[in-house]
């Protein structure tokens, strides 16, 4: 599982722009609160040979499914969601979870831990905020 600003990253497929080159289907990670984006740990290098070679030939367009043979079952197993999840029901999802790690953190006497779950809940909170006011 992997975690940005106190979320847990979100398993989607993109499109991301190298340069001039734009790849398509490429495994990504999204963050539901600060909404940053990072290529899946697992497919990184792959990413970033196709998109060198893609860029010195001079392709613009790229589907990363066609040169790189990533299994998405195993990639997104350990996503506590994915994009095609309601973004508000993600937030409340994540902020559950903080929740219970906070109880947890409390009963181990983890000042640290502690305030680290609450500075992620305070940002949760926030985009929660958004999202009901886009609603």
């Amino acid at each position: 599982m992997s975690f940005c600003c106190g979320a847990s990253m979100i398993g989607s497929k993109g499109t991301l722009q190298h340069y001039r080159t734009r790849i398509h289907n490429v495994p990504l990670l999204l963050c539901p609160v600060c909404q940053r984006i990072d290529v899946h740990y697992l497919v990184e290098n792959e990413y970033e040979i196709l998109a060198e070679y893609a860029e010195s030939d001079g392709v613009r367009e790229v589907d990363f499914g066609d040169y790189v043979n990533a299994d998405d079952a195993r990639l997104f197993e350990n996503c506590v969601s994915h994009e095609n999840e309601d973004p508000l029901d993600i937030v409340r999802n994540q902020i559950d979870n903080a929740l219970d790690l906070l109880a947890l953190a409390k009963q181990w006497s983890d000042p640290q831990w502690e305030s680290q779950l609450k500075r992620r809940l305070a940002l949760m909170s926030r985009r929660k905020a958004q999202l009901m006011k886009q609603n």
